[in-house]
């Protein structure tokens, strides 16, 4: 398009000095793409605002060409305006293909009068610096309780009785969402702050190459951690719902305001709250935001606003859900013991069932919940006794 304008500049800066423009009643009207392509206008033909543009600018396009032989400043400006040039795309597929600005809008109260401008500081100004302060608030609280608390709970006990507290399948589908999780974080952390963090430090061509990896790796990933999340969703539903105990560990913080224990079931009040909130909420908000980002929703309008509303979005939930998801690895690795084996081989003490989750342990005692799920066993000495007591 550029280039076709830049064509248009050259042709009318050829003509004679003392040759007079053409006639505004015998200049030709320009013709409506035979194409369907969208209807475009020459910038040339813009007039300035007479009650806004000085002298010479009051001029017409032949009179200005004479005077000032190559000033394209009209031509910017009508671009900046949200002009439209020609485009082979149809209306349909690509509505701005034409526009190389977004138009001017007044935002009441802001000092920016272009769409596109006011984005960009939205994410610089906003997005980029309290999201990356809220991490490290959070990985500073961590750290914090770390330090201060020690990993929680007793370690596992080789000796006694093995009860498998995820099958073989509900570890695969928590890996594979783990993974692909994992992936998105990094590479939308280096694509956010990179720039400020990692840039200075190996240099622009290398950091240009990295985040165009990292970029293509979490569009290919996005769809499996979709994917993921939906079997991790149905497979952990009931063992989520509300259940009796629940808002007594969440007002004990989980035993660690009353330095007692707090008997739960499968899974905690705390581990309910990530799954309703970062799994279901935020990661719906994610999900759907980076559908529209990937443009993977049919019938939907794909114009710059639509992209910029839906980064922002996506931004936010990301980073709301990466302050949750820090506190669950957390407690999933070192924060308490015994919890990524649990993970890892599938099977738990009976002495960790029964101080981490009692109310669990007291069904499986009881035979309500089989203590063995699968067709898989443990491996140890206590392989065998898998039998409820």
């Amino acid at each position: 398009m550029l280039l076709g304008l830049a064509g248009g500049a050259a042709a009318q800066q050829v003509r004679p000095a003392d040759e007079a423009p053409p006639p505004a009643a015998t200049r030709a009207a320009p013709a409506a793409p035979a194409d369907g392509g969208i209807r475009s206008q020459n910038i040339f033909d813009v007039k300035p605002d007479a009650d806004q543009q000085p002298g010479y600018m009051n001029q017409s396009n032949a009179e200005r060409n004479r005077v000032q032989p190559g000033n394209n400043a009209p031509l910017w400006r009508a671009v900046g305006n949200g002009v439209a040039g020609t485009s082979s795309l149809p209306p349909s597929q690509a509505p701005e293909a034409g526009v190389l600005i977004q138009p001017q809008v007044q935002y009441p109260g802001s000092r920016f009068t272009t769409a596109g401008e006011a984005w960009r500081q939205v994410r610089n100004i906003w997005i980029i610096p309290y999201g990356g302060a809220l991490l490290l608030i959070m990985l500073g609280a961590l750290a914090i309780f770390y330090f201060t608390k020690g990993p929680i709970g007793s370690p596992m006990h080789e000796g006694g009785r093995r009860i498998e507290r995820f099958t073989p399948f509900e570890r695969s589908a928590h890996w594979a969402n783990a993974i692909a999780f994992v992936v998105l974080a990094i590479s939308g952390l280096v694509m956010a702050f990179g720039r400020y963090i990692l840039q200075p430090l190996i240099g622009t061509t290398l950091f240009g190459w990295l985040t165009y990896a990292l970029k293509t790796l979490h569009n290919f990933v996005g769809p499996l951690f979709v994917v993921s999340m939906i079997i991790v969703f149905v497979v952990f539903v009931r063992d989520n719902l509300p259940q009796r105990g629940d808002g007594r560990w969440i007002f004990t913080a989980g035993g660690t305001l009353s330095k007692q224990p707090v008997p739960s079931h499968r899974f905690n009040a705390g581990e309910k709250f990530v799954f309703w909130i970062g799994v279901l909420l935020l990661g719906a908000i994610v999900i759907g935001s980076g559908l529209v980002m990937d443009m993977l929703i049919p019938g939907l309008l794909y114009d710059r606003g639509t992209m910029q509303v839906a980064h922002m979005i996506h931004a936010v939930a990301a980073v709301l859900m990466m302050v949750m998801f820090l506190g669950h690895i957390y407690m999933g690795t070192i924060g308490m013991r015994g919890a990524y084996r649990a993970m890892r081989e599938g099977y738990v003490d009976d002495e960790w069932a029964r101080e981490h989750h009692g109310y669990w342990h007291d069904d499986i005692v009881a035979g309500r919940i089989p203590a063995q799920r699968s067709t898989t066993h443990p491996t140890g000495p206590a392989a065998a006794d898998v039998r409820p007591a």
